[in-house]
């Protein structure tokens, strides 16, 4: 007789401080009673690679209003990799105050936990070396060293995700003199499962507790099913499929189906570099699809560094806005824009949503496409755009609504 398969370890809910600041700057999460679209499209894009079969119903509302009658914000038990759940039903008739948790700080927070990532080095993830903390990240968010002692030293008390207690040693030495994290830090890194390119993020919060989370790598090759930033639940918060995420047609289709229906579902959020998410916050929907998008028309958008460190606003100019009606999902504006990028970072990119970008000139715009008609704009299906270009994921920047500066 085999011996009893361990308990399921359980899906653990998070501060929305301490998620937001594990998921990184750029990302928005909906608070209750927000009105949101719904891209079946860009679902079956990130999370099946190849296009499943859709009924017409859900062919014919390439984009679906719905009201947020839930969210969690949770912790991968496996991977310590944050995420969060949204319960959300198709078109409410009442539109309520729109709202969303903005991480850019347009929302005050007198409890702001204070954060820094650092993407890990082979050294830092050498099973027997230690961490090079940056030194922003030292005075910023570990207590400070007595740098008259010889050495300066002390010991870090640090809490994960999961609620589990860490200690580090960090000392300050070497020459150049530099700060170091040494007893502890490989236990840490062995039980995580770390590897180079995985991000730790640090923080600190108003009392001085500490915390430390984690950001998996894209690992090259993955797809959509391994890396898509939306996810689906199984019975304890886990996901269907092989453990990173993979999600099967059948889920997708089920998920699309009911949403296509009018009936209540729930998707999960997994922040991960390179996708754009595909269900969206109304107001900036509307916004780019009242835009006329001319050929010629200059653009810029934001995207975030992978180590959440930076913004960096990319400019480009708009080849085309109208696609070809062929293929299964006309009338989406999915992708509906052609950009020529002036930076070749996003030059796989090249297909993005009005609702991406915002206009780099100060011309007069006209509304184009208003959502009480059905748009003659539509996206092949998959991940090629219409000139048969594959849209891999910027494996180094994460894809964002932030506006630019001004």
């Amino acid at each position: 007789m085999p011996p009893p398969r361990p308990p399921a370890a359980e899906v653990r809910h998070v501060d929305s401080r301490i998620w937001r600041a594990c998921a990184g700057s750029s990302v928005q999460i909906p608070t209750v009673n927000s009105i949101v679209y719904y891209f079946p499209q860009g679902h079956v894009e990130q999370s099946c690679g190849s296009t499943p079969l859709l009924s017409s119903l859900v062919l014919s509302r390439p984009l679906i209003p719905c009201v947020v009658s839930d969210v969690h914000c949770l912790a991968d038990p496996r991977t310590d990799e944050v995420f969060i759940k949204l319960f959300l039903v198709p078109d409410e008739p009442s539109r309520l105050p729109n709202q969303f948790l903005d991480v850019n700080g347009e929302v005050e927070d007198p409890d702001k936990i204070v954060s820094f990532a650092k993407i890990l080095t082979p050294s830092d993830a050498n099973n027997g070396g230690g961490f090079s903390v940056p030194r922003f990240c030292a005075d910023s968010i570990f207590p400070p060293l007595d740098y008259n002692a010889d050495p300066p030293v002390q010991t870090l008390t640090v809490t994960d995700i999961r609620g589990g207690v860490w200690e580090f040693r960090h000392i300050y030495r070497g020459t150049p003199r530099r700060h170091l994290l040494t007893t502890g830090w490989n236990k840490f890194v062995n039980q995580k499962k770390l590897i180079a390119g995985d991000s730790v993020v640090f923080m600190r919060d108003c009392n001085g507790k500490m915390f430390i989370g984690v950001r998996r790598a894209l690992k090259r090759g993955e797809g959509g099913g391994d890396s898509g930033r939306w996810r689906e639940p199984t019975g304890g918060g886990a996901t269907k499929g092989d453990g990173r995420g993979r999600m099967t047609a059948e889920v997708v289709v089920e998920v699309a189906e009911r949403a296509a229906k009018g009936l209540p579902f729930e998707v999960v959020y997994y922040p991960r570099p390179g996708w754009t998410d595909f269900v969206v916050r109304a107001e900036l929907v509307e916004a780019g699809l009242n835009i006329y998008w001319a050929g010629g028309t200059r653009v810029k958008m934001a995207v975030e560094k992978e180590d959440s460190s930076r913004m960096t606003c990319f400019q480009g100019t708009v080849i085309s806005g109208a696609l070809s009606d062929s293929g299964p999902w006309i009338g989406s504006p999915w992708r509906m824009l052609l950009v020529a990028w002036d930076e070749p970072d996003l030059e796989n990119v090249r297909r993005v949503n009005p609702w991406q970008v915002e206009i780099a000139t100060s011309l007069p715009l006209q509304s184009s496409f208003p959502l009480a008609k059905k748009s003659k704009f539509s996206q092949e299906s998959g991940l090629a755009d219409a000139e048969g270009e594959i849209m891999f994921p910027m494996t180094g920047l994460t894809n964002s609504t932030m506006r630019c500066q001004k």
